[in-house]
């Protein structure tokens, strides 16, 4: 019993804006408020970090693995940069 890892699991916070149980709309909303925030503010500002662990909570790994290739060969729906423009 002492060898076992304590993990904390954390959801996305109600959004008023998506108060109904479908939450795709939530999901790339904060994939795309993350694109954003990181580009004026930074990887570390508290508040992409939220966005960051929203989406990643909401969000199906597929959906951003598809995302994020399109992101990378600049042919993104939500107009957002590839990688390298946020490092």
């Amino acid at each position: 019993m002492e060898d076992e890892k304590q993990f904390k699991i954390k959801t996305a916070q109600f959004d008023a804006r998506f108060p109904n149980t479908n939450q795709s709309k939530s999901c790339a909303q904060n994939y795309v408020d993350y694109y954003h925030c990181i580009e004026k503010r930074g990887k570390d500002f508290p508040l992409c970090k939220d966005f960051y662990h929203n989406f990643r909570s909401l969000c199906p790994d597929d959906w951003l693995e598809k995302w994020d290739n399109a992101r990378n060969e600049d042919r993104s729906a939500f107009k957002l940069k590839p990688d390298e423009a946020y490092e």
